[in-house]
């Protein structure tokens, strides 16, 4: 196992990755963008600023849709150059936030939709390819970046506005994600996958 250091955001950083995985195994079948940040103070939409909107954006949009387009050029050269028979499979993982409002965090639902657009985008261009791309859209998860509202959400799995009445936790990602990246799904792209405990579903 191979591990590196890599600011998504970043154009070199991205081309190192990919540079050191072609040297090291010479060759990729998944992606999965799972880089994410969270603004760093969480403003009111009226005073939002643009320093925060170019990095959460940058983070979390624009880095994984530039990875995405180098690695679906790999994965369409090995299609064609290599082997006929390849597949391969990028999973991009987003929120609930790419359709569910925070207006204290505009920015952060904005990169979010954009994802899922990404996902739609990237699944329609790579069919021919055999490249299946999906979108992991977690809900409540227990990670650092939900640390900082804990009684918040603890309050809405107590009230039942998380129907399975429990936190997400990471492996309940990775279970997803290992399903995708398995071919479970062989024949579905560009889908969204809810890890959300029910929490989106609509009820009255």
């Amino acid at each position: 196992m191979t591990y590196a250091v890599c600011d998504v955001a970043s154009t070199d950083d991205r081309a190192a990755l990919l540079d050191l995985t072609r040297k090291t195994y010479k060759r990729l079948h998944v992606l999965v963008n799972n880089a994410g940040i969270a603004p760093r103070q969480r403003n009111d939409i009226l005073e939002a600023t643009e320093e925060s909107f170019d990095e959460v954006l940058g983070t979390n949009l624009r880095g994984p849709y530039f990875l995405t387009q180098a690695v679906a050029r790999w994965m369409v050269e090995q299609r064609t150059a290599v082997n006929s028979t390849f597949s391969g499979c990028i999973i991009n993982v987003s929120s609930i936030s790419a359709t569910v409002v925070s207006t204290s965090r505009g920015e952060y639902c904005l990169s979010k939709a954009g994802v899922s657009m990404a996902t739609q985008l990237w699944a329609a261009r790579l069919a021919e390819y055999g490249i299946n791309v999906y979108e992991i859209r977690p809900g409540v998860i227990a990670t650092d970046m939900t640390a900082g509202v804990k009684s918040k959400y603890d309050a809405l799995v107590a009230s039942g506005d998380i129907p399975l009445r429990r936190w997400g936790f990471p492996e309940d990602i990775g279970k997803a994600v290992g399903a995708l990246a398995s071919g479970a799904l062989p024949y579905s792209t560009g889908q969204v996958i809810m890890v959300d405990g029910g929490m989106t579903i609509q009820q009255l």
